[in-house]
């Protein structure tokens, strides 16, 4: 692979080539990601005094400095509320989208092919399960607003749209609600987070190389078709893998306050799941909550059955269901790409806070589908995990209100649009593998790492013999954790 970097310059803001893996050892001429901006120092290091963070491109990362206090302040007042009736129209303008769709073409546009090749209305009917996967998670989006009753003002009608809207794509709503807002509490913080927790070198060799060895030079090296299948398989499989097995998600489940985690584990019939009432990922009082999303599973999935039994099995997984692998491929893919770039730290216990954790995140660009079809969850994500309960429609002013308070500390991707978009699924497939911390990294500096990879690319891995073992942060002693802090307080 041949090296290309291009030496920082006075703005940010400019884009340049990620660091190979020659070039990023030297660590002296660091560039930036297709980042806008970056967590990324523009000051001279002084080698004598400390050993730079660096992040995957190799780019000198600096610890956030602001507080979830500024952040909040920033944001208009007017921002942090909503309007039902506001809410509620664009509930009806997805749903008229999502009706005219199939409409026009069950009635319409198949029809006027008839007396085409079968293949041609195959490959039509393709075209409407995208365009319905398209308008279908945007439904999803607006039940994500209710779930974070961002969707009105009334808890009942955050509840009851959330539902109905979240039944109906097959998503049981207070599963996923309460594990959701776990995952805010404890973003990038990688023992508590429950979304795409990265894993450490060793974990990531036990996991895709059969145990072959922990040092990752030991292992063959990975080829582009390995990544793709990879993708693949976490787009199509991903989100229901992930409700039934909790796959992406952390493993400590032993320290679940009421005990029922312990002897659970993630995977197929560990115990942990989005299902069952009495897995760990809930509390005892959730129970009655975990019943009624199962319930609302329940119902859609007997008006499935009925409809095979007027339709066909065929026409309802042409109607209903490949629409529904494409809600589950963007899901998949907005939720991977806000929180896994090879920009973005994350963080042991010790080092991690609420605000160092929400900062962790990034916004990137899809266009027209992402602003509207999909109301902004990619382009505004950074503002959503400061503050949840803004609703998407003033997301955009809050995002700008927070740059002026994160500074340098705000990272985007946005250059390319919606082709940037998924590039950016490619590159963070192929870059980020495993986490790690920085070489020579002391002090506080242990406890962030970084995405590293065995596929030669950006700043290489380090030597695994300077890379002190660590214990589960529960048993390492009376180390007190700095508090979380709810968007809610």
């Amino acid at each position: 692979m041949a090296t290309r970097s291009r030496t920082r310059k006075s703005s940010i803001s400019q884009a340049s080539t990620p660091l190979s893996a020659n070039s990023a050892s030297s660590s002296k001429a660091p560039s930036t990601s297709s980042s806008s901006t970056s967590l990324s120092s523009m000051a001279p290091v002084n080698e004598k005094s400390r050993k730079p963070l660096l992040d995957t491109y190799g780019n000198e990362f600096e610890i956030p400095d602001f507080t979830i206090k500024q952040i909040r302040d920033a944001i208009p007042a007017h921002c942090y509320k909503s309007s039902t009736l506001r809410s509620l129209s664009y509930v009806a303008r997805d749903l008229a989208l999502v009706s005219t769709n199939f409409y026009a073409f069950k009635f319409h546009i198949i029809p006027a092919l008839a007396e085409y090749h079968p293949a041609a209305r195959f490959a039509t009917w393709g075209v409407y399960a995208f365009l319905q996967g398209l308008f279908g998670t945007g439904v999803w989006v607006l039940a994500h607003e209710c779930g974070h009753g961002a969707f009105s003002s009334s808890k009942t009608v955050n509840d009851l749209v959330g539902w109905v809207l979240h039944s109906s794509l097959l998503v049981p709503f207070w599963s996923w609600k309460i594990s959701h807002g776990k995952h805010h509490k404890a973003t990038g913080h990688l023992e508590r987070d429950m979304v795409f927790v990265p894993k450490s070198r060793e974990e990531y060799s036990r996991r895709y190389a059969g145990g072959i060895g922990h040092d990752i030079s030991e292992l063959t090296e990975e080829t582009p078709i390995a990544t793709l299948l990879h993708l693949i398989g976490q787009q199509l499989l991903g989100w229901p893998m992930y409700l039934v097995n909790n796959v992406t998600g952390h493993p400590y489940h032993e320290r679940q306050s009421e005990g029922r985690g312990v002897g659970k584990r993630n995977g197929w019939f560990g115990g942990v799941n989005h299902f069952d009432p009495r897995s760990p990922l809930y509390e005892s009082r959730d129970a009655k909550w975990i019943l009624l999303s199962d319930i609302g599973i329940a119902v859609t999935m007997y008006f499935l059955y009925q409809a095979v039994q007027i339709w066909g099995l065929a026409n309802i997984a042409i109607w209903y269901f490949a629409p529904y692998l494409w809600v589950n491929h963007w899901l998949v893919a907005i939720t991977f790409l806000q929180h896994t770039d090879p920009s973005l730290p994350h963080y042991h216990p010790e080092s991690w806070t609420y605000t160092r954790g929400a900062a962790a995140t990034i916004d990137r660009e899809f266009g027209f589908i992402g602003r509207h079809l999909l109301h902004g969850i990619i382009e505004t994500h950074v503002a959503h995990h400061f503050v949840s309960s803004i609703p998407f429609y003033k997301a955009d002013e809050a995002t700008e209100a927070i740059k002026k308070v994160m500074g340098k500390h705000y990272r985007s991707d946005t250059k390319g649009g919606s082709a940037g978009f998924l590039h950016a699924l490619w590159r963070s497939a192929r870059m980020c593998q495993f986490v790690e911390p920085s070489e020579g990294a002391e002090g506080e500096g242990k406890g962030i790492v970084f995405f590293r990879n065995r596929n030669g690319l950006g700043v290489p891995p380090v030597n695994p013999e300077k890379i002190d073992p660590r214990v589960p942060f529960e048993k390492k002693g009376p180390i007190v954790q700095v508090a979380e802090v709810s968007d809610s307080e």
